[in-house]
């Protein structure tokens, strides 16, 4: 099991206001066809293995407490493992950290 990040990412003061905003945005978007569709594929988008559709949870590819935002071009599929080790790196962020800890 690889551990999490080397350093913390930088906070960035996102308002509670805003967060609420985009969760219930990304609560919407969980129950459309779009996002139905995207799990029936069943592959994580970070390691590419394949999943059933009700293993796989959304993620912020920019996380909201990142500035990212509920969008459908920010979210993405992916597996439990990796959204835990993930949490709020950018994807820039989560390349490095990938690299470094490559089987």
């Amino acid at each position: 099991m690889m551990e999490p990040p080397d350093t913390d990412p930088p906070i960035l003061l996102v308002d509670d206001a805003v967060l609420k905003k985009e969760r219930a945005k990304a609560r919407n978007l969980r129950n459309s066809q779009w996002w139905k569709r995207r799990l029936a594929r069943g592959v994580c988008h970070y390691c590419a293995k394949p999943f059933l559709p009700g293993e796989l949870t959304m993620d912020h590819v920019i996380p909201l407490s990142r500035g990212g935002r509920s969008e459908r071009f920010n979210l993405v599929p992916c597996c439990k493992a990796c959204n835990t080790k993930k949490q709020q790196l950018l994807p820039w962020e989560w390349n490095a950290y990938m690299e470094r800890h490559k089987p």
